[in-house]
């Protein structure tokens, strides 16, 4: 069914910036005396909010971090989106403009904090048919996997979280999704589509291209 909205997870679904966010993470946390690489901290951080990570370094360190640790690394990693280090996920451009040309409203629901987001949404051009309705962990009182980003991502867009699709490659945004009561699309991208069928998607596709046939779109 064509759904009233479709609300997009960004990280890992419309831009390719697990690698340069965790990377950074990395970085900081073997700085601190916690050795670890990029795939480590994807496999412990995907889909996690910032103030989430904060509570598992602090268990996992057992130190307290500075205050300013998450400003410390929201601003490393701006720096290197800036610096080029940031690309659209391959096929992301033109699912976006499907959507966008069915005349279906959309919404990106994000764990990342605002200046990512914003940044993200000023590096991508095709996040200009989101038309700003650009939601971050900080605009809600709990972070994926609670359902509050895509409940108000609905919301934001005029529409029931029953009438959405929900996009998300990492389990805890397809928990989220569910727990909203929207259907939710798994993007197998990096997530084994296992994990995905069994956090509760409606179904799971490994290429955009078959975004618009899944949203009963295609032409």
């Amino acid at each position: 069914m064509r759904p009233a909205a479709v609300l997009f997870d960004c990280d890992g679904v419309l831009a390719d910036s697990e690698a340069v966010a965790n990377g950074s993470i990395a970085e900081d946390l073997t700085e601190r005396g916690w050795p670890m690489t990029m795939e480590t901290a994807k496999d412990t951080f995907m889909g996690t909010s910032l103030p989430d990570i904060v509570a598992v370094v602090r268990d996992r360190l057992g130190i307290a971090l500075p205050d300013d640790w998450p400003r410390q690394i929201v601003a490393r990693i701006v720096g290197k989106y800036r610096a080029g280090q940031l690309e659209p996920i391959p096929g992301a451009q033109g699912a976006v403009e499907a959507v966008a040309a069915a005349g279906i409203t959309m919404a990106i629901a994000s764990n990342s904090g605002r200046d990512e987001l914003r940044t993200k949404a000023g590096l991508l051009p095709f996040f200009k048919h989101f038309e700003g309705r650009l939601l971050c962990f900080e605009d809600v009182e709990r972070p994926k996997p609670y359902p509050d980003l895509y409940i108000a991502a609905a919301r934001l867009c005029g529409a029931d979280p029953g009438d959405c699709v929900v996009i998300e490659d990492s389990v805890t945004g397809a928990r989220a999704g569910v727990a909203a009561g929207c259907r939710v699309l798994g993007f197998a991208h990096e997530t084994p589509a296992m994990d995905l069928l069994e956090a509760g998607v409606a179904d799971v596709f490994t290429s955009h291209a078959a975004l618009p046939g899944l949203l009963g779109i295609a032409r």
